[in-house]
């Protein structure tokens, strides 16, 4: 058996894009070079690791199983980089870091940005993910550094708190639902309501919230960042549930009414996490160390 880097790279990239074509293109390589290291990979071991169908390619057993190791000696590639960067002047490492909505807006653009001053030689890849997409990624081995909801599942991963973050009903002054008590939000989805986009975390998360109550939110615009979304909500376009922090944030008067929400679902606090916190290399925990002080 004898597999490259390259090999389980383009391997990988073919079974996240669903065909070798484009698998290919993303690993930088002709359709012809990528077809003969797969037919090699193939017949050095005397298996299949790829099924063809006329909708692309999806992985066989041993298929499953070859991915599973790639990503695992693939990241340990990237940290052997990363660890032997530190002793090698000009030479970049890289973090790869998930975040969900809130973290990725509110609490990390001026964190980050410092800790990139201060390490010139540090890269971060940063994503934005629904919190159970960054805890599978996490298992896989596929991101350093998560910071996600405590609602998720994080068995097989070690966490530390990072903030609380709560969300907050927001509302125009004259809506009717505006001078009652905090309303519940299934009482809120019969209303009209401004988003975030379809695929940011945050709208994933309460359009499950909303199927839990067995209904639907009712979106009528969505909106680039939670600026828009309560700019939105304070000129009556609907109601929104944003972060606290995203209120607290912006220090002047805002012309919409705000409600703690009472469900057990909205009094979130987020969570760093990790496979394993002393397994990181070193600009990982650099980082991770920069997280937990600010």
């Amino acid at each position: 058996m004898h597999f490259d880097l390259t090999d389980l790279r383009l391997y990988l990239n073919i079974l996240d894009t669903g065909n070798i074509t484009a698998g290919a293109a993303r690993s930088h390589l002709s359709l012809a070079a990528a077809s003969a290291r797969i037919r090699a990979m193939e017949s050095s071991l005397g298996i299949d690791f790829l099924e063809r169908g006329r909708r692309g390619v999806t992985p066989t057993p041993a298929g499953k199983a070859l991915a599973q190791h790639a990503r695992l000696l693939l990241q340990q590639a990237e940290r052997m980089q990363q660890d032997l960067a530190e002793y090698a002047k000009g030479v970049k490492g890289q973090v790869r870091l998930l975040c969900n909505t809130t973290a990725i807006t509110e609490h990390l653009p001026e964190v980050l940005a410092d800790f990139l001053c201060r390490h010139p030689n540090l890269d971060i890849d940063l994503q934005e993910l629904p919190s159970a997409r960054i805890t599978h990624a996490l298992r896989q081995g596929a991101a350093d550094l998560g910071i996600v909801s405590d609602a998720v599942d994080t068995h097989a991963l070690e966490t530390l708190p990072f903030r609380d973050d709560p969300l907050v009903l927001i509302m125009p002054p004259d809506h009717p639902l505006a001078n009652g008590a905090t309303p519940n939000f299934s009482d809120t989805l019969h209303h009209d309501y401004v988003g975030l986009s379809a695929n940011s975390a945050l709208s994933v998360y309460l359009e499950e919230q909303a199927l839990h109550a067995g209904m639907r939110l009712q979106i009528r615009i969505r909106a680039e960042g939670f600026d828009g979304v309560m700019r939105m909500v304070a000129r009556g376009a609907g109601l929104a549930i944003v972060p606290l922090a995203a209120i607290q944030r912006r220090a002047v008067d805002q012309p919409f009414k705000s409600f703690a929400l009472k469900e057990e679902w909205a009094q979130r606090k987020l969570l760093l996490c990790a496979r394993s916190f002393t397994g990181l290399p070193g600009y990982a925990r650099a980082l991770l160390d920069a997280l937990r002080t600010e």
